[in-house]
């Protein structure tokens, strides 16, 4: 399988990352890479192989172990991106020239040979009115189910909690979308009180792909009352522990509110940003100089006066779940999943209810058109198409993302209620003896409800 001998693996896997950097690849997706890689290398050196002289039948073995004899198998979808990984890598050591071809055929449809061939749909949950206030309120802001005080928490910020999951929900953001959000984007500056604000997302958005978002007042004014009673404490606290690290910061001296840019000194050296391009890594370390010294850009700050990392959010998360979770037999506790709830199901909460509001209102106008004898024309349905409204503000690149939202705008368990709303009045019955009766008019068919 080698076509030079003289190179190693790990020479090898130094030119992907290298190749993959100059793609521009986000670091945290290059940090799972490296974590797959490695453990594929691992176990191929436990059977006395490595990248060079893989097998299928090592690849094969290896997908075997991760999904059925390690300790806590993974399930079929993080093994296809496991074997995702391993494709990439293997189609540039067979680009380059290191091996004449790669060590898993594919398949004849031209799939990858180590995926579990499962075809999976969006893993979309959303939330009741009820079940989304008792996420907020009792599992981030602490309260109890009656929203009494709870006396035994002893979470931290309550007030950046309750704001972010206000923001996911209101606006539709990604977790990565909200929880990066600069102070000049929320309306820092130049924010009129009661308007809401729109500005645009690109470099934080998934697939950097661009669109613009639209923050209501009610977002606004969540995150308000989190900077008032909370952010200006934290910022303070932390001004001198900023001071030490200046010289690795982006210090901002001048905010471009009309050209959207931001100028100051990054690392020594003179620098102008336009704030919708920042990357996520740019803007943690992007500050200000106030009176009291310095003070992160970032809306949500932690600890040490900089913004709150991804892991903090998993932390803050899973703690509310478990509070949810003590309190879930109260008599005013709504119905929890099995799974705890994510910041993302407030996203898809907002897209659901989003799209009900759009197709009822796409009803009435359709309505009210039949009822003056017109007729909709095609620019009609091509300016003000729910769906592709909803696939605009979630940034969805594909309008089949989109249409998964479809299947959720009833709950189909009504209909299965309702269609056997009738056996249960007719215990030890045959479904012909149901049926017999439904056709001399004893018992009213579900369909007649």
């Amino acid at each position: 399988m080698f076509l030079d001998s003289q190179m190693r693996p790990v020479e090898w896997l130094c030119a992907w990352f290298r190749q993959l950097s100059y793609e521009n690849r986000d670091p945290e997706t290059m940090k799972a890479y490296a974590y797959i890689v490695r453990r594929l290398v691992e176990f191929l050196a436990k059977r006395g192989a490595d990248l060079g002289t893989v097998t299928e039948a090592d690849l094969v073995a290896f997908r075997r172990s991760r999904t059925e004899l390690q300790k806590v198998p993974v399930d079929d979808g993080t093994w296809d991106r496991d074997a995702v990984v391993i494709n990439l890598m293997y189609t540039f050591f067979q680009e380059q020239g290191y091996v004449r071809r790669k060590p898993v055929r594919l398949k004849r449809n031209g799939g990858n040979g180590l995926s579990s061939g499962v075809q999976r749909e969006m893993d979309l949950r959303h939330m009741t009115v009820e079940q989304y206030l008792y996420f907020r309120d009792v599992g981030l802001g602490g309260q109890l189910p009656g929203a009494e005080i709870n006396e035994s928490f002893r979470g931290w910020a309550p007030h950046r909690s309750k704001a972010g999951l206000e923001l996911a929900l209101l606006t539709g953001m990604r977790k990565q979308e909200w929880s990066t959000l600069l102070l000049p984007e929320i309306g820092e500056g130049w924010w009129n009180p009661g308007e809401p604000v729109e500005f645009d997302l690109q470099e934080c958005a998934k697939y950097k792909h661009h669109r613009k978002v639209y923050i209501p007042t009610a977002a606004l004014e969540t995150v308000g009352n989190y900077c008032l009673l909370e952010r200006s404490e934290m910022v303070e606290r932390s001004a001198r522990a900023l001071a030490r690290k200046a010289k690795d910061l982006f210090v901002v001296d001048t905010v471009d509110i009309e050209q959207g840019k931001l100028k100051g000194i990054d690392q020594g050296r003179r620098r102008t940003y336009t704030i919708s391009a920042m990357s996520p890594a740019l803007r943690r370390r992007t500050v200000r100089e106030c009176e009291g010294g310095l003070e992160a850009l970032a809306v949500f700050v932690g600890h040490g006066g900089l913004m709150l990392g991804p892991n903090s959010w998993d932390r803050i998360r899973k703690d509310a779940w478990r509070r949810m979770k003590e309190h879930s037999t109260h008599e005013l506790a709504p119905p929890l999943p099995r799974k705890a709830w994510r910041f993302h199901d407030a996203r898809h909460t907002f897209a659901l209810q989003l799209l009900k509001y759009l197709m009822r209102l796409v009803a009435e106008q359709d309505a009210a058109r039949a009822k003056a004898n017109g007729l909709p024309t095609v620019g009609d349905h091509i300016a003000f198409n729910p769906l592709l409204v909803l696939q605009r503000r979630l940034g969805h690149q594909q309008l089949s993302s989109t249409y998964t939202y479809l299947r959720y705008l009833e709950d189909p368990m009504n209909y299965i209620d309702d269609a056997f709303r009738a056996w249960s009045e007719h215990d030890g019955a045959t479904y012909s003896e149901i049926a017999l009766r439904a056709l001399e008019g004893e018992v009213p068919d579900a369909a007649s409800r």
